[in-house]
C-alpha cells in the first residue's frame, strides 16, 4: 500500500496523490518511446500512490489517449483521468490549425476523447489553451454543459491569468489550473496562483523538471534527437542554453549534499509551493520509465530547508529565453 499523501483538486473535486503523472512523452514530442515500458510505468505509478494521470487529445493526435485507455478502464475506480481540448489538428492533414475554444469544437472534442479513451466520463477536462477571440464565459459555459450531460465530472483550465481564472470560476467551479511551474518558470505566481488560492483551485504544475533540463538529462538542444520538440524551445538553444546550464549548479549542489537527485530537489521545491502559497499543488512530471517514476515519486516526501529554498529563490529571474518560441497562446501574453 502506498504512503503517498493525498490532496483535493478544487473545493469539491477528486482526491488524488500529491504527485501525478504526465503521459504526453509516452506518445509524442520527446523522441522514440518503448510502449511496453510506458505501459509498465502506468501500472507502477498506481502502485506508488499516483492517481492523477494526465493526457490530452493533441498528444500524438489522439494516440496518447488510445494508449492509456486500457489502463484507465482496468483501474477505473482508482484512476483520476485528466484530458484536454483546444489545440486543433486538421483532419487528415499533418498541419496544426491552432487554438479552438468554440462551443461546437468543444462538443466534438469531448466525444472524440471519450471514444479514444473508451470511457463514459472524464474526471477532469481542461481547456488546454485559451483563444481570446472566443468569450471565456461561452467556452466555460459549454464545458459546464458537459458536466450536466454526465460526460465530464470536473473542469480545469491551462495557461490562464488570474483574471481569466476568476471569470471562468464565476461561470462554473474550476477544480484545477494546469500551468508551467518550476524553479526555472514562475510566471504563474504573478496573478494565477493568488487567484487560485483565493478560489480554492488546485495548481497542477506541468514541466516541473524544466522538460528535463533541471535534472541534467541534457544541457543543450543539440544533444536531443532530431524529432524532439525541445529543440524548438529558446531556453535550450545557443547562448541561452549555456547561460541556463550554469543556473542548475545550485540544484545539483543541494542534491549532492542531501544524497538525492537534482530531479528530486526540483520536485520538492514545487511540492512545497503548496505551503508557501496556501493551496493544493499536484505536479505532473512526465516519464516513460519506471526507474524515473520511482525517483520522482520519492520526492513527494522530501522537504527542503529554508536555507536551501533561499538558495533556489533567485534562479527563475535569471533564466534566459522564453518558455516557447511562440508565446501567443500562453498566459504570459495576456497577463494584466
Amino acid at each position: 500500500m502506498s504512503s503517498m499523501e493525498t490532496t483535493r483538486l478544487g473545493v469539491d473535486g477528486p482526491t488524488v496523490g500529491v504527485q501525478g503523472l504526465g503521459c504526453m512523452g509516452m506518445s509524442a514530442f520527446y523522441g522514440p518511446t518503448d510502449t511496453a515500458e510506458a505501459l509498465a510505468t502506468l501500472e507502477r505509478a498506481l502502485e506508488l500512490g499516483v492517481t492523477l494521470f494526465d493526457t490530452a487529445d493533441m498528444y500524438g493526435k489522439g494516440a496518447n489517449e488510445e494508449l492509456i485507455g486500457p489502463f484507465v478502464r482496468a483501474h477505473r475506480d482508482r484512476v483520476v483521468l485528466a484530458t484536454k481540448f483546444a489545440n486543433e489538428w486538421q483532419d487528415g492533414e499533418p498541419g496544426y490549425r491552432g487554438v479552438n475554444n468554440s462551443p461546437e469544437y468543444i462538443r466534438r472534442a469531448v466525444d472524440a476523447s471519450l471514444r479514444r479513451l473508451g470511457v463514459d466520463e472524464i474526471d477532469l477536462y481542461y481547456m488546454h489553451r485559451r483563444d481570446p477571440k472566443v468569450p471565456l464565459a461561452e467556452s466555460v459555459g459549454t464545458m459546464a454543459e458537459l458536466v450536466a450531460a454526465g460526460k465530464v465530472k470536473h473542469l480545469g483550465l491551462s495557461e490562464v491569468t488570474g483574471a481569466e481564472l476568476r471569470e471562468a470560476h464565476a461561470v462554473h467551479p474550476i477544480a484545477a489550473l494546469q500551468s508551467e511551474w518550476s524553479i526555472f518558470s514562475r510566471e504563474v505566481e504573478r496573478t494565477a496562483v493568488p487567484a487560485a488560492a483565493e478560489l480554492g483551485v488546485a495548481l497542477v504544475p506541468y514541466s516541473p523538471l524544466g522538460r528535463g533540463f533541471l535534472t541534467g538529462a541534457f544541457s543543450a538542444a543539440e544533444e536531443l534527437s532530431a524529432d524532439d520538440y525541445r529543440r524548438l524551445h529558446p531556453q535550450f538553444s545557443g547562448e541561452n542554453a549555456a547561460a541556463n546550464a550554469s543556473l542548475v549548479v545550485p540544484i545539483r549542489r543541494i542534491a549532492e549534499a542531501r544524497g538525492v537527485t537534482a530531479a528530486q530537489v526540483a520536485l520538492a521545491w514545487v511540492q512545497q509551493r503548496a505551503e508557501v502559497h496556501g493551496l493544493s499543488v499536484v505536479p505532473i512530471p512526465g516519464t516513460r520509465k519506471r526507474s524515473r517514476l520511482e525517483e520522482n515519486t520519492a520526492a513527494a516526501g522530501l522537504r527542503l530547508s529554508g536555507a536551501e529554498l533561499a538558495e533556489l529563490e533567485p534562479i527563475a529571474g535569471k533564466v534566459a529565453g522564453n518558455r516557447y518560441a511562440d508565446m501567443s497562446s500562453t498566459a504570459d501574453a495576456r497577463e494584466e
